[in-house]
């Protein structure tokens, strides 16, 4: 009987080795797996925090501990050492925090090109006791603005004005901000974001173009067509009544006259749809100012349309993603429910060159939108006049196409290529002339 109890204790006993063998390979792994964790993180800061001045130094002092000891340099046993004191003093820099309370502030968010604009980076010590002085870098654009501010006693403030470049149409981003705190060589670099960023709207030249100069739209309220309504402007003629029209069309007199219900009947009106077309085909522009001048073409005509209460569409070709294989014919609508609106997409867009060309364009925007009157189609003189046509002809025959040429320094002139307007601008002050000779033509 001992014998068969002790099989079954030896039977029972035999899992319990493999279990905690088990239990102690989970505890090992998780350990070294928590260890390289911090390791990472330990690198992560190090790497934040040091420069490659900084890296290259504690390469030195590495190799010069090995070369000196195994080799017998003196030497180089004392530029080690010496390399490890400059390091612990660089590092001593880092210790402590500095609670600044920092804002950034710009006087404007929307500038026209060439204007000047500025913003603010404002600096209180919020604490009780002197802080040293550190570096404040503001990034604008792709470039860096950076302050030395001075050691601020207790509630003391620092400010400092920066001007933003203007000179071209875009987006200027600004910020954030950011303190630098380091040693003075520039082995250690610690940065500390305080302010968000912000961006700045550049928007491009326009000019005031008078109402109806264009003399392509012949009245204020819409274009009458022949088709015929019950409630309208344009008085038509009288017709007998017929179960469902108003009551309040009912023309009393002439039912007294014929003894038959009479009611009016109009002409149907149609406002008026004022659709620009911007072509982003860098094939299109000779130079990138050509295309700087188109965008202030179309800013122009559709501000002029936006204050005239006029139902407006600019459309512009939509960026094919970099993950695509092949280009992607679609179209984007830019804002026009206000200038402000419009004129901050139109400092968003550049010319690339897997845009859709000019006619594919025109085609979309036909396509997409009724009712359009009027039809601008602005681009640059790569064009010929053979893809001005092709582009022409993908609207209806009711809707008038006037295609803009933006050539700069050319002399403004208007010709016709069939039942299309061709105009030339140099500058963008032979717009308003240009659509002026287009009327008395």
């Amino acid at each position: 009987m001992s014998d068969t109890v002790t099989r079954t204790r030896g039977v029972v006993s035999d899992p319990l080795p493999e279990g905690r063998m088990a239990v102690v390979v989970g505890v090992v792994l998780e350990r070294s797996r928590a260890v390289r964790v911090r390791l990472l993180g330990g690198f992560r800061i190090l790497g934040a925090v040091v420069t490659p001045l900084g890296w290259s130094l504690a390469t030195t002092v590495l190799v010069s501990f090995v070369l000196g000891y195994r080799g017998g340099w003196t030497e180089l046993v004392a530029i080690a050492w010496a390399g490890v004191v400059l390091l612990g003093a660089a590092l001593a820099y880092l210790i402590g925090r500095a609670p600044y309370s920092i804002a950034l502030e710009m006087t404007v968010d929307r500038v026209v090109v060439g204007e000047n604009a500025t913003g603010t980076v404002s600096v209180l010590n919020s604490s009780r006791r002197r802080l040293p002085g550190v570096s404040v870098e503001v990034p604008v654009g792709d470039g860096l603005v950076v302050f030395d501010m001075p050691a601020l006693r207790r509630s003391a403030g620092f400010a400092d004005d920066f001007a933003v470049p203007t000179i071209r149409r875009g987006v200027v981003v600004v910020g954030p901000v950011r303190t630098v705190r380091g040693d003075p060589i520039g082995l250690v670099r610690k940065e500390r974001v305080w302010a968000d960023r912000t961006e700045l709207f550049v928007h491009p030249r326009t000019i005031s173009i008078p109402s109806m100069s264009t003399g392509l739209i012949r009245d204020l309220e819409g274009n009458p067509t022949r088709d015929l309504a019950t409630n309208d402007v344009s008085f038509n003629s009288l017709r007998e009544y017929v179960p469902g029209d108003e009551r309040r069309s009912i023309h009393w007199k002439s039912t007294a006259k014929t003894g038959t219900l009479m009611v009016r009947q109009f002409e149907e009106t149609r406002r008026s749809h004022l659709m620009v077309v911007v072509s982003l085909s860098e094939r299109d522009y000779e130079t990138d100012d050509e295309f700087e001048l188109a965008v202030s073409v179309a800013g122009s005509l559709g501000v002029r349309a936006i204050r005239d209460g006029r139902t407006v569409s600019v459309v512009v070709s939509a960026l094919t993603p970099p993950f695509a294989r092949r280009r992607v014919p679609a179209l984007r609508s830019l804002n026009t429910v206000t200038r402000p609106r419009l004129l901050d997409d139109l400092s968003r867009i550049e010319p690339v060159g897997s845009a859709l060309p000019l006619p594919d364009l025109a085609g979309l925007a036909s396509d997409s939108v009724t009712g359009i009157s009027v039809a601008f189609l602005i681009c640059g003189s790569a064009l010929t006049a053979r893809e001005l046509r092709a582009a022409a002809s993908r609207f209806s025959a009711g809707v008038e196409v006037v295609a803009v040429i933006c050539e700069p320094e050319a002399a403004p002139s208007l010709r016709r290529v069939g039942t299309l307007s061709v105009l030339t601008v140099g500058f963008l002050e032979d717009l308003q002339k240009s659509l002026a000779r287009s009327k008395a033509a």
